[in-house]
């Protein structure tokens, strides 16, 4: 296997540990292990039923993806890849750590919301920086004959970034505070203004979430007016997918308040904005990559 498809099954397995986290959360079974680590129940290998099942399964599907990240390591530093493509597999490999540290303290401290969060946003990181070793592995597609894209596009998109991972990690500490029902989908209940910690919280995610929406939006719609050139349909054409994917987080968003965040809907909540945070650092690292 090259390591160009090795990165993407890595990448691949990454988002499904972070959507099954997700699972883990909202069937709560962040304990099903017990307080142990990383042992599960005292043993190595428990008795595989409900909670625990679901629990050890996340833990196995984390080892997997250790033992893949390690081998992409390994791979890329025999390899001849570039200084700043050995940086990035370091920088994967100590994400990894960092994640696996955080991971063992949620269960010793028994879920706080905070740990938790950051252990989310540490994983979607990790995600990123996989996408960019992702891509580094590949033949690099330019621009041709074409000018490159403004300058602007990039700003824009770094910034996109920050907002949306912001969204996400206050959009898990809601969840992880059960917060998720402090106001309706629109209004606080009895009033179009929030009141209270719970719900300041919750507006404010839901406030980020609009705005970034009209954001992309906005950024879509300039960049399908300015940029004319053929060669770069790939910027249109991205810039196209990660709205599509915004409008379905919308209705899945809306979904799970109205369904009194029914398991699959939040679940599904979590996997639409990972892949639309994926679609985003690919575009960023595309965009990088073309210039």
């Amino acid at each position: 296997m090259s390591v160009h498809r090795l990165a993407l099954g890595t990448v691949v397995v990454t988002f499904i540990l972070i959507v099954f986290g997700g699972y883990v959360a909202s069937s709560e079974s962040g304990m099903g292990c017990g307080p142990d680590w990383p042992l599960c129940n005292g043993v190595l290998i428990p008795v595989l039923h409900g909670e625990t099942l679901i629990e050890y399964t996340h833990r196995v599907i984390g080892a997997v993806l250790a033992l893949l990240v390690a081998l992409l390591w390994f791979r890329i530093r025999r390899s001849s890849a570039e200084d700043r493509v050995r940086r990035a597999a370091d920088g994967a490999a100590v994400l990894l750590i960092l994640q696996i540290l955080f991971g063992a303290l949620v269960v010793v401290l028994d879920l706080p919301a905070i740990v938790i969060t950051l252990h989310l946003v540490i994983a979607m990181v990790f995600m990123a920086v996989l996408l960019y070793l992702w891509r580094a592995t590949r033949p690099v597609s330019r621009f041709a004959e074409c000018a490159a894209p403004p300058a602007f596009v990039a700003v824009h998109l770094n910034l996109m970034l920050g907002l949306m991972l912001t969204t996400i990690a206050l959009g898990a500490y809601v969840k992880h505070r059960s917060w998720g029902l402090a106001c309706g989908w629109l209004g606080c209940h009895e009033s179009w203004l929030p009141a209270g910690g719970a719900q300041v919280v919750q507006s404010l995610h839901r406030l980020l979430a609009f705005g970034g929406a009209v954001y992309l939006v906005a950024l879509t719609a300039v960049l399908l007016n300015s940029v004319r050139c053929r060669r770069v349909a790939g910027l249109r054409a991205r810039g196209v997918l990660a709205v599509v994917i915004l409008l379905l987080q919308l209705l899945v968003g809306a979904a799970t308040v109205a369904t009194d965040l029914h398991l699959p809907w939040a679940v599904a909540h979590l996997a639409v904005a990972t892949l639309l945070f994926a679609v985003l650092v690919e575009f960023r690292i595309w965009l990088h990559s073309s210039r």
